[in-house]
């Protein structure tokens, strides 16, 4: 079930939404490649599903445009677009059959080859044997893949995924976005997917653009806005941060650059420090720091204060003698352990931390908890 038109990538160019006095998308431009897998990432009332909802058709922009390849297609009515959505809710007909309901679409255009073509799309999503059951009959997870299916069948430029997953509990949301991710590869169609879910984002997606209140704070691929996040916002809501108040010392010299935090001289690597900014938040990853001494400057001690075993890894909370608590993660694999009260030292590598510019607020995006709105 290749692709083969060559619909171009779609283009959202300055665009806005807004509601009466709240601006719900801010002059957003964002270049999406065709047949790539691309998420809009952040809390509720970030302005992702605005956008989406802006792409299919159902909101009109305030301004700015959306193309797809070299269509404009900003006033084009949502029928006319060749771009499908995908909702959480299933939206099945329940008095139809499964394989009808994915034919439904091309039968009323009066496409002859319906059925066979429905039948390849739920061959597609590996349900070809429940054709001719009814929606009620299936599960959750199954009907999820049916209404992928009904609009895989069409061929859209684009489809758009809306909190798709939202729905279903968390083993068989994992499968999911393993079968969702070889589906996209396979039919090489361009997949626009929007979810408050960190982890969904950076399991599927090839590029995520995070949005906080209406703007763009980063785009990048999911290694790139774990390891070297631009703003605390991206530091907190992709995983966990250290962020460790620190100043500037010197210029760079050997590819580090020397910090000072409470009186503690560390290293950071040059490329991961912003330019110009003497005042920053030296941010760490809690499965950066080891317990132990590794040798090398980066090396803080402190008293552990809590220790939950989470299987895989264990998460320590320890606190530094100025009082904040860092968060270690550890994998359960002979490395050192702690007891609660024990003194210990963390260590971690230059590469391993990341600058930002301390005007900013500490707390930002921490506050939206993975898999909440």
């Amino acid at each position: 079930m290749a692709h083969t038109t060559n619909s171009g990538d779609l283009r959202l160019v300055g665009l806005s939404k807004s509601f009466d006095a709240f601006t719900a998308v801010r002059s957003l431009d964002l270049e999406i490649p065709q047949g790539s897998f691309f998420a809009l990432l952040g809390p509720s009332g970030c302005g992702k599903t605005t956008t989406l909802r802006m792409i299919a058709g159902l909101e009109e922009p305030t301004a700015g445009r959306i193309l797809i390849g070299e269509e404009d297609i900003t006033r084009t009515k949502a029928y006319q677009r060749n771009v499908n959505t995908v909702f959480q809710s299933y939206a099945l007909f329940p008095h139809m059959t499964v394989l009808d309901n994915v034919a439904f679409g091309l039968k009323r255009r009066g496409d002859k080859n319906a059925m066979a073509k429905a039948k390849e799309a739920l061959d597609l999503v590996q349900l070809g044997e429940v054709g001719r059951k009814k929606p009620g009959q299936l599960s959750g997870g199954m009907q999820q893949r049916v209404a992928l299916a009904r609009a895989l069948v069409n061929r859209p430029d684009v489809l758009l995924l809306d909190e798709p997953l939202g729905a279903l509990d968390l083993k068989l949301r994992r499968q999911m976005q393993i079968e969702l991710k070889r589906i996209q590869s396979e039919v090489g169609l361009t997949f626009v997917h929007v979810t408050h879910d960190q982890e969904e984002a950076m399991t599927m997606a090839d590029t995520i653009a995070v949005m906080n209140r209406g703007n763009l704070e980063q785009l990048g691929d999911p290694a790139t806005l774990y390891e070297n996040p631009e703003s605390t916002f991206v530091a907190n809501f992709l995983g966990q941060s250290n962020l460790l108040r620190a100043s500037v010392e010197g210029e760079p010299a050997n590819g580090v650059v020397m910090v000072n935090v409470q009186g503690q001289q560390l290293e950071v690597s040059r490329d991961h420090v912003p330019a110009g900014i003497r005042d920053i938040w030296l941010g760490v990853r809690p499965e950066k720091l080891r317990l132990g001494e590794q040798g090398g400057p980066n090396q803080l001690k402190g008293d552990v204060t809590d220790v939950s075993f989470t299987g895989v890894a264990t998460q320590y909370l320890v606190r530094m003698p100025w009082g904040r608590e860092l968060v270690v993660v550890q994998q359960n694999d002979g490395s050192a352990r702690a007891r609660v009260g024990e003194n210990v030292t963390m260590s971690w590598a230059a590469e391993h931390g990341f600058a930002l510019d301390a005007s900013q607020d500490a707390g930002a995006g921490a506050e939206h908890e993975a898999g909440r709105g």
